[in-house]
């Protein structure tokens, strides 16, 4: 158990690095700050899970930086494609796009993140992880065990909300799309006829997840604010029948 509760320890610690380089590259790119990530807490998972997997399959090929270099692109790149895919499975939508980068496949991944991956795979074996133990030996095995603990009880926590705001927003999405189809026109009466019920459903905030994946506001902008504005309106007509009663 001592084993699974430090592979989650470095697991968050990877996250977290992962959560420091997406804040920064997306922060200048946007050139704005940028609360990048999925969950609520500063961590990826999606780098954690890439680099356990890195040191479990590559720590053997430690004499050989090019084996770590091209298996790291294999592995890294397919973590990406496949949590790419199911997430938009799951919450019917793109988390992020590459089909406007050259050289990449279903715009899922793309060749200048799989080389940086590549590259982040021999700075993990090389550099990091080394330091990263260096810096773990400093604490008693009890102190990390019970630490690893408390981190893994918030992370559940943490999982269990950002999903179920995800879902929240998988509805929105759903019914921005199906106002994409219809005339413009129509969209204030479809609102308060069709969807009005499923719309007072939906309780879970979603701001922080469309601010930080871009792509979904660019590819449903127009949906959504018809849809806040709806919901506003409404708000504000139940407030003036309260104060009226």
């Amino acid at each position: 158990m001592n084993d699974f509760y430090l592979t989650f320890l470095l697991f968050i610690i990877y996250g977290f690095l992962g959560y420091l380089l997406e804040v920064v590259y997306c922060s200048f790119y946007s050139k704005k700050l940028v609360n990048r990530g999925f969950l609520f807490g500063p961590y990826c998972p999606i780098y954690g899970i890439g680099a356990i997997l890195i040191l479990l399959t590559l720590n053997r090929y430690y004499r050989d930086p090019i084996v770590v270099f091209v298996f790291g692109i294999i592995i890294t790149s397919s973590i990406e494609y496949y949590t790419s895919y199911l997430l938009e499975k799951f919450f019917h939508n793109k988390w992020w796009d590459y089909s406007e980068r050259r050289y990449n496949l279903n715009g899922r991944i793309c060749l200048f993140n799989a080389l940086a991956f590549g590259v982040g795979s021999c700075l993990i074996i090389y550099f990091i992880q080394p330091l990263v133990l260096n810096f773990l030996n400093n604490f008693q095995l009890h102190n990390l065990v019970l630490f690893s603990k408390i981190l893994l009880f918030i992370f559940i926590i943490d999982i269990i909300c950002s999903i179920m705001i995800a879902y929240n927003l998988r509805h929105r999405l759903i019914i921005a799309e199906e106002l994409k189809a219809e005339k413009i026109k129509f969209i204030p009466t479809l609102l308060k006829k069709k969807y009005a019920n499923e719309i007072n459903r939906l309780k879970w905030a979603t701001n922080r997840l469309i601010n930080s994946f871009p792509i979904i506001k660019r590819d449903y902008d127009k949906e959504l604010e018809l849809i806040k504005n709806w919901v506003k309106e409404k708000n504000i007509k139940k407030k003036k029948s309260k104060k009226n009663k």
